[in-house]
């Protein structure tokens, strides 16, 4: 019953939602290049569907390789900051900076720098996705319990033992969490990366349709491609919630409850 209600009830509200949207823009006579009805957005989704599926698998492609980068250079440097407190204290800040300066303000300079077009993008997706793993694994490998790590030293274990079955598996939740988060920043990099960009040809990002939608006034048509991003957006979430799920249904405490309730 509960899995059903998860299911429907978002259904429901979002049928509402597209139902009196239809409904205001058709009493009111509003015109599509202002807001279009959810029925021309759907027609514009049938007609320009493939084109705007290519594009979409061009941003996909820089979405799933920044989110990869992000999570082995993220877990490798978490490790480091696990086993050297002072290289964590000195690189840290700088991992802190990444996150907080403007992606948009720094493409530009990355785009000239990066000659290879798909490179130069990966590099804006991957500095937006990189910080949330890195510091969720960190604070998940700082975090294995104090009495169970004077247990291990207790019996002699190596630090090579300490970090395989302990340390590890007590941060593979946090980096689980960290990685659900970088999804969706990847694929926001990857299009930020793209409208910086501004470029089309064959390899034209979803992004770059969407600019040429609202240039030529073509807004069902935008309307359809950020359609494409959010339902791109919200299958990357599901799929990385499903493999947090599957790879701590039977041993933690987060996921044993879920599946208990279910």
């Amino acid at each position: 019953m509960d899995r059903a209600l998860r299911i429907l009830a978002p259904i429901a509200i979002g049928v509402v939602f597209l139902a009196a949207w239809e409904g205001v823009v058709r009493l009111k006579g509003i015109p599509p290049y202002i807001l279009p009805a959810p029925s021309a957005v759907a027609m514009s989704l049938w007609v320009d569907g493939p084109s705007l599926m290519g594009s979409l698998l061009v941003t996909l492609r820089i979405t799933l390789a920044a989110l990869a980068a992000a999570a082995f250079f993220g877990g490798a440097l978490a490790l480091l900051f696990s086993r050297s407190r002072i290289l964590e204290l000195s690189l840290f800040p700088y991992a802190v900076i990444l996150q907080v300066t403007p992606i948009v303000a720094i493409a530009p300079l990355i785009i000239i720098w990066v000659r290879q077009p798909f490179l130069a993008l990966l590099v804006c997706a991957w500095i937006v996705a990189f910080f949330p793993i890195v510091s969720n694994t960190t604070v998940g490998l700082n975090s294995a319990d104090r009495n169970l790590l004077a247990l291990f030293r207790l019996y002699g274990a190596s630090p090579g033992q300490v970090l395989l079955y302990l340390r590890l598996p007590t941060a593979l939740p946090y980096f689980l969490a960290g990685l659900r988060i970088s999804g969706g920043l990847a694929l926001i990099g990857a299009v930020v990366a793209e409208f910086v960009a501004g470029t089309g040809g064959a390899e034209t990002g979803l992004a770059f349709r969407i600019l040429e939608a609202g240039y030529r006034l073509a807004i069902p048509r935008l309307f359809a491609a950020l359609f494409l991003l959010s339902l791109t957006g919200i299958v990357i979430y599901l799929l990385l919630d499903l493999l947090s799920r599957r790879l701590l249904r039977h041993w933690h405490e987060s996921a044993v409850s879920e599946e208990e309730e279910e």
